[in-house]
């Protein structure tokens, strides 16, 4: 007779199979949902960023993308219990415990009442004094402390509204909020419009980002008091704090490291060279940037489901979706970062006029910055599903001051302008680039020869494809290609150049078991 293991064998692994196929279908839509999402704010900020340009001149268009990204860095101190919360629930999505669950929220909830007065001193100490850091003329010094401060107000009221959103995503229904945030999203976009239509100025643009951000927090919560059924609040126990404020205060210091990273070139440059030289800056940085954004919307709406398979202790299956999903990144960006390095030039042409363009060594430098952003996001978010934060905090920490000292002595002392900017940072984030995969290895046990064997071969092919489209943009430049001067030619353009780039990747990049397995993923996906 055959033994009962035996049997057990074939049920286990049409379950594994049915599981991750379940896994697979909640991944694509929650990624549906957010680059539905994200389309729609690629196309809000398509048509509205000229506009802003124009509306608000040189000068305010700069001050307002260093306005946010400075007063961004007071986020973290809202403790940003959202973070602890999402990741929490996504590790025990398989418990039934209800109130537990209620109890997690309660103590969201009361983390950010903690943090609240702590947040608006900071706020008030910045707003007062950040004309004078960023050298503001006397007519600008009151509207950039009443923009300061809007923008600490929106701070405390997105930590409050993401709750729900927090809740929404750890139980892995990221989709259940699909088609209605790009409407707010839109809302947005349109306000702000009109904001700057009145000639309202950069105060207009800051109260249009308030407005957004309160009606966001209404419509999630009535999103998630529908589809997730337990939804609710209770008094957490002391435990149950403890966890929380933990939790949040390594997600805290987590934050604080995120938004170094993403914010703070932007924010180096204007205080160590111009607020002019932001606007070229930010504008040559516009579509490397959506990069982040795009990858951070898909690796944020499969992660849910890692966290349920890590929080079951199933390592080995862990291990195999890692590799899944680090293969489809590198494809992503590797397509879209060879498709910028060829047309960016070309679509800030069309887009804002000329003389924007920052320079072909600047914008290489642009992009592989924001790739290697990418990846250490990546490797930063399976870190998060392990609920051991400290290490990868402590190294961010250390990461970002290396790179803001690096940058503002290249900018302000050695006056190198973008490329010194660039290589500053990217020269800090080589700790991350380095430590992130070895704390995953030691946590997953993987050894670390087998990471480094896997990444040569797409090195190699981003390497070939990011030089072909630097000399084949120059090409086309000093041949002013005709195709690209009007926005038919250059989507027509983007499409071809993409879709070339695409089966370059696939085919040269990736092992045929890579293939079959991004293959089989989509298949699955869509059917």
């Amino acid at each position: 007779m055959m033994p009962i293991s035996s049997l057990n064998r074939p049920l286990e692994f049409v379950s594994g199979l049915l599981a991750d196929t379940t896994l697979t279908k909640k991944a694509y839509l929650n990624t549906l949902a957010s680059m539905l999402e994200y389309a729609t704010s690629l196309l809000v900020g398509f048509f509205l960023t000229p506009y802003m340009v124009k509306g608000l001149g040189d000068y305010s268009f700069g001050l307002w993308q260093v306005l946010s990204r400075l007063i961004g860095y007071l986020s973290p101190a809202s403790g940003r219990p959202t973070h602890a919360l999402k990741w929490t629930l996504a590790n025990q999505q398989a418990s039934s415990d209800y109130e537990q669950k209620r109890r997690y929220v309660g103590s969201a909830l009361a983390v950010w009442a903690i943090f609240l007065p702590v947040v608006l001193g900071l706020g008030c100490i910045v707003a007062w004094f950040v004309p004078v850091w960023i050298k503001a003329p006397a007519e600008f010094v009151w509207t950039v402390r009443v923009v300061a401060f809007v923008l600490v107000s929106n701070i405390l009221l997105d930590a409050l509204s993401s709750i729900p959103q927090g809740v929404l995503q750890g139980e892995n229904l990221g989709y259940k909020r699909m088609g209605i945030t790009a409407g707010l999203v839109l809302f947005g976009g349109g306000v702000t419009w009109f904001a700057i239509y009145l000639k309202t100025g950069i105060v207009g643009v800051s109260f249009s980002v308030l407005l957004k951000t309160v009606l966001a927090g209404i419509v999630l919560f009535l999103i998630v008091s529908r589809y997730v059924k337990w939804f609710g609040f209770a008094k957490p126990l002391k435990t149950d704090m403890h966890v929380m404020l933990g939790r949040s205060g390594w997600f805290l210091g987590w934050n604080l490291v995120t938004t170094l990273l993403i914010a703070s070139d932007v924010v180096v440059l204007g205080l160590c060279s111009s607020i002019v030289a932001v606007t070229n800056y930010s504008l040559t940085k516009y579509v490397p940037e959506m990069m982040i954004s795009i990858i951070a919307n898909i690796i944020f709406a499969i992660m849910p489901g890692l966290g349920g398979i890590i929080g079951a202790g199933d390592l080995k299956r862990a291990v195999r979706l890692r590799s899944e999903i680090l293969s489809f990144v590198w494809l992503v960006v590797t397509v879209i970062g060879a498709s910028v390095l060829l047309l960016n030039r070309s679509f800030l042409e069309l887009w804002v006029g000329t003389g924007r363009f920052s320079g072909a060594l600047p914008h290489l430098l642009i992009v592989v910055g924001v790739m290697q952003l990418i990846f250490i996001r990546s490797d930063a978010n399976i870190i998060d599903l392990t609920l051991n934060l400290s290490q990868k905090v402590l190294l961010g920490l250390l990461s970002v001051a290396i790179s803001i000292s690096a940058a503002s002595v290249m900018v302000g002392y050695f006056h190198m302008g973008v490329v010194g900017l660039c290589l500053g940072i990217m020269s800090g984030r080589l700790i991350l680039t380095a430590g992130y995969p070895l704390l995953i290895s030691r946590f997953l046990d993987i050894p670390l020869s087998a990471q480094m064997k896997g990444v040569v071969r797409p090195t190699l092919v981003t390497i070939l494809l990011f030089s072909s489209a630097l000399f084949l943009d120059n090409l086309l430049q000093t041949m002013r290609w005709p195709g690209l001067h009007s926005w038919i030619g250059f989507f027509l353009s983007a499409a071809f150049a993409g879709a070339v780039v695409l089966m370059l990747s696939f085919f040269g990049g990736l092992t045929p078991e890579q293939r079959e397995s991004i293959s089989r993923r989509v298949h699955r996906a869509i059917t």
